[in-house]
């Protein structure tokens, strides 16, 4: 007994050590453990979780965090549902490789969803938050999800990432935001999905992809649909009230159309009455009144002649459209003709990507088991096919100065458009790094479909036509595009340090603060940009889109603006970008009457000085009221140097001159003028950002370490970097 007694108490005594050694080493993978950190910090680090500030602890898995689930030393579950957070969701969170639900809904989140997240999760819920933005495409690859809520938030633009590939996905909540058009072709390949809550958004066209999916409960209530309810939804629980759907009859489907499954398959074929009593009851035991009464021997002969003359006036039609079909064949064969064979093996394998839909490609016959999302081989005369906008048979004149590139090239430089190659989202569409074969990297802006519809391939053109025209040191270079099948891509120049935006507010372990030295060269470079859109180009070029994450850095930090002209050229550009409003670049009278002038672009210039002084994002829900607007919390103190002082971003540790740092601030205070007439043309700017740096006392002690570029040839004297 007293050896037994012994082992027991070395037992006990190595479990104790043991537990001590996990305390102190940390029982949390380390990747996780910073992706943790760095959530805790994007929510405001929220003293209501209770979580350890920076140096007392950073075990969410060894120690008690709120809301945070670990199996071993993997993060697998965030539940911080409800608790009145603030901030915003940050960009970091994608180690967590482990977690299968995220749950922050009902608090008071604002900003966007970035494009990092977990890749494995399951239960994603951010419903009852202020997001605003487009959802990610990146949403695509969360191949693991089951339940996704994005409910009641103020999303904008389509549900435009791609549902192919979330087969195990079975409730969808978007509702209650400001999405708005076409549902896209993808939603019908949800094989699981079984709740789908799509009401109060701006949803255009029909709903005639949900037909055959297995749902349970739809509610499409209050958008914008047209069409007809197709009749498998009719069997389900669906509520679809505030649409503008269409009366009468549904039209028949085209011939050779499978019939429509049918739920209650009990039901007896016909018109008859469906009450239960009298006759019908009699009949239906056993089976023993089965004979046919005369009126309906007479009710079936009726039906045969009408059915025998349906499928004469079919089969009428069907000759007439079998000559336009074989028309519009001659046209698509006539442009995979003129690709060299082994660009058109390309063309065919496309035909599985995520980029173009199969059925783009279809050119069997004017009989199709199931409608394409364009309905292009209905019954038409020659005339009508004249008319069709998407039949590719007109040549696109190519500017002399850019490449013309096949989708087939852009699939295999940014593999197959996937997330991995993704570095932006904006206003017009998504932005992807592509990586050639000869080792050349560039940027491919994939336009979106909302923003620029297939049958404006014309405009497109002469979009591309009028951007490669501009030609400036700041300005980022267009090198190419393609047209192909509807699509609009851009190619541009690629930057290697990314945007400004990603400098002044993702922190990382590999990028450095800004010196003082390279926030005003990059101020002088994003300037002088603006003064050749605006006072060098004719006629002028408002861009419409001035913001940090349009300020894109190449290896020696200096400023190259992207998107010129993009807005300008763009039709109902103003009404794509009215739905920013509210991100703290737009001047006052943009919000008012949703226009756009090169004083608008001064006032947005304006705001991004501001943000390179003090390091604050233009408008950031997490703090305080009053502080939330950057412009309107700043504009009063930019001429107290006392105050000046206080709001200068922290990370510059003091190494900036104060001379320069007012000068600096006084060209912001004329540029942010809340009336228009009031601000400077970009020409006086651009001037009184050279006297600055003229004058200002540069030190050596304000250089720090080499991060403010090389010579760029300038003609000023004394510019030194600039």
């Amino acid at each position: 007994m007293e050896k037994g007694g012994r082992v027991v108490v070395l037992f006990t005594s190595a479990c104790i050590l043991l537990w001590m050694a996990i305390v102190v080493n940390g029982d949390t993978d380390p990747n996780d453990a910073t992706s943790i950190r760095i959530l805790f910090q994007g929510l405001n680090s929220a003293p209501q979780l209770g979580w350890p500030s920076n140096g007392n602890g950073d075990d969410p898995c060894g120690q008690f965090w709120k809301g945070i689930t670990c199996s071993v030393n993997r993060v697998t579950e965030i539940n911080l549902s409800n608790l009145g957070l603030t901030g915003t969701l940050p960009y970091g969170l994608k180690p967590l490789t482990s977690l299968t639900n995220l749950d922050l809904s009902s608090n008071n989140l604002g900003g966007t969803i970035p494009y990092e997240i977990p890749p494995n999760v399951k239960r994603l819920n951010l419903a009852n938050n202020n997001l605003t933005g487009n959802i990610p495409f990146s949403f695509s690859d969360l191949t693991s999800l089951t339940d996704l809520n994005l409910g009641h938030n103020q999303l904008q633009q389509g549900l435009s990432f791609d549902f192919s590939r979330l087969s195990t996905l079975s409730t969808l909540d978007v509702s209650f935001n400001a999405l708005t058009g076409d549902l896209p072709q993808s939603l019908s390949l949800l094989p699981d999905i079984t709740s789908m809550y799509m009401q109060n958004n701006q949803f255009t066209g029909t709903i005639n992809i949900l037909a055959n999916l297995p749902l349970k409960f739809l509610n499409v209530e209050n958008n914008h649909f047209t069409g007809w309810i197709p009749e498998q939804l009719q069997n389900i629980n669906i509520q679809a009230g505030s649409n503008a759907w269409s009366s009468g009859p549904v039209p028949p489907p085209p011939p050779g159309t499978p019939p429509a499954p049918k739920s209650n398959q009990h039901h007896k074929p016909g018109g008859g009455s469906t009450s239960h009593s009298g006759s019908d009851s009699d009949t239906s035991e056993g089976g023993k009144k089965s004979g046919i009464g005369g009126g309906g021997i007479a009710g079936i002969l009726i039906s045969i002649v009408v059915i025998g003359a349906i499928v004469a006036f079919f089969l009428v039609k069907r000759r007439k459209s079998k000559k336009a079909s074989s028309d519009l064949e001659k046209l698509e064969n006539q442009s995979f003709a003129s690709l060299p064979s082994n660009e058109l093996h390309h063309e065919v394998k496309l035909q599985t990507s995520s980029l173009i839909d199969p059925k783009m490609f279809d050119t069997s016959s004017s009989i199709n088991l199931k409608p394409p999302p364009i309905d292009r081989y209905k019954s038409f005369d020659e005339n009508e096919l004249s008319k069709k906008p998407i039949v590719v048979k007109k040549t696109v004149s190519v500017p002399a100065n850019l490449k013309s590139y096949s989708i087939a090239d852009l699939q295999i430089a940014t593999g197959s458009f996937s997330v991995d190659h993704l570095v932006g989202e904006g206003s017009f569409g998504r932005v992807y790094r592509a990586q050639f074969d000869e080792g050349k990297v560039l940027a491919v802006k994939k336009i979106d479909s909302s923003v620029l519809p297939n049958n404006l391939s014309e405009d497109f053109t002469d979009i591309v036509s009028n951007i490669s025209h501009l030609h400036h040191p700041n300005v980022t270079e267009l090198v190419g595009y393609c047209s192909e099948y509807g699509q609009h891509l851009l190619v541009y120049e690629f930057h290697k340090n990314g945007s400004l935006h990603d400098f002044l507010h993702l922190e990382d372990e590999y990028s450095k603060p800004l010196i003082w030295n390279t926030r005003v060269k990059i101020a002088l470079g994003t300037a002088r940009a603006l003064e050749y859109l605006h006072e060098v180009c004719s006629p002028s070029v408002v861009h419409k889109n001035i913001k940090s994450t349009n300020i894109l850095l190449d290896a020696e930090l200096s400023p190259h603006l992207s998107d010129s002209g993009l807005a300008s050229y763009i039709p109902n550009a103003d009404q794509v970008l009215n739905h920013n409003i509210g991100s703290g670049y737009d001047a006052p009278e943009v919000a008012l009457s949703g226009q756009y002038t090169l004083k608008s672009d001064v006032y947005s210039f304006g705001v991004v000085m501001l943000e390179l002084l003090s390091g604050w994002k233009p408008f950031d829900s997490s703090r305080p009221r009053l502080e939330q607007s950057l412009v309107r919390w700043a504009t009063p103190q930019l001429h107290d140097i006392d105050a000046l002082a206080k709001m200068v971003d922290p990370t510059l540790k003091g190494l900036y001159p104060v001379k320069s740092l007012s000068r600096f601030a006084d060209v912001i205070a004329l540029c942010v003028q809340p009336e228009p007439e009031f601000r400077p043309p970009m020409s006086e700017v651009v001037q009184a950002l050279v006297r600055l740096v003229q004058r200002a006392n540069m030190s050596k002690r304000t250089f720090g370490s080499d991060l403010g570029g090389t010579p760029r040839g300038s003609d000023e004297p004394g510019l030194r970097d600039f």
